[in-house]
């Protein structure tokens, strides 16, 4: 048996490594393909926000997490939809403002300090066993949620127009998937942190894109990259003394190295980010 399995911390942390992986690359893919991958970065500020007002009113930081980032996710929508403004407009507003709130909560809170440090650069290694029931439980509820609705979620993402035409109820799928997108940032904290969690939602599914044929063989692809960019991560942190969060990120740009090269190699012209036939 290898030395680090010897150790709960580490089996946890590769438990709850696998969990994000298999959830945060297949909504990341969506994200992608809507030209939405800013969305991560904004939902992980708002949460961040949400751990700062947790800690002022005595919440569990991942119930504030959690709360935040699916109230950012739907504030995010309305600005989108009502206001007319452009997606990364209303994702700027919410970004910047949300950070500037988190850090004001927290300060008042008395939280700036090695609490701050772990959620903005994960802190995967300290996961208890009741963190990963948690992560199990609403990362199963993410999977079964784009499961039922993969059909429409897909039909929306290359078209919201022609989706709207044939009867979808595109806001009501919008919203849901925005509320879907906030649960997984705020289970992906823990694992690489605020400033990352865009990096292991966004990578595996960018890298996914130059090899897939379909969107199933990306959603494929994905998450076996992202989980090959988990476990190889947290074991090469284990030997090297590294931060877990940052290895995680290094492994998945690896991977993506060598699949651009793969596609260079190729000589495909079809731009990355093209949404795949199904």
């Amino acid at each position: 048996m290898p030395e680090f399995l010897q150790y709960g911390f580490m089996v946890r942390a590769l438990w709850a490594g696998a969990i994000v992986a298999v959830v945060a690359p297949v909504i990341g893919l969506f994200l992608v393909l809507r030209r939405y991958s800013l969305m991560a970065d904004t939902l992980a500020h708002v949460s961040l926000a949400g751990v700062g007002a947790g800690m002022l009113v005595g919440l569990p930081p991942g119930v504030g997490a959690v709360l935040a980032a699916v109230a950012g996710a739907v504030g995010v929508e309305q600005l989108r939809v009502r206001q007319k403004l452009y997606g990364e407009v209303a994702l700027a507003l919410f970004l910047s403002g949300s950070l500037a709130l988190a850090l004001i909560l927290m300060a008042l809170a008395g939280g700036l300090d090695l609490d701050l440090f772990s959620y903005l650069f994960g802190s995967i290694v300290t996961v208890t066993p009741l963190d990963l029931a948690l992560m199990a439980g609403l990362g199963g509820l993410v999977l079964l949620a784009v499961a039922a609705a993969h059909k429409e979620l897909f039909a929306v993402t290359l078209d919201e127009e022609a989706a709207a035409v044939a009867g979808l109820p595109v806001a009501w799928l919008n919203a849901g998937f925005a509320g879907l997108a906030a649960v997984t940032v705020a289970l992906t904290l823990r694992v690489v942190g605020v400033l990352l969690v865009s990096a292991l939602m966004v990578i595996p599914a960018v890298a996914s894109l130059q090899v897939a044929t379909s969107f199933r063989s990306a959603v494929g692809w994905s998450v076996g990259f992202a989980l090959v960019s988990a476990e190889a991560g947290l074991v090469a942190a284990y030997y090297l003394d590294l931060p877990a969060g940052a290895a995680i990120v290094a492994v998945a740009l690896g991977i993506f190295g060598l699949t651009s090269a793969r596609r260079w190699r190729k000589g495909d012209d079809v731009p990355v980010g093209s949404p795949p036939e199904r």
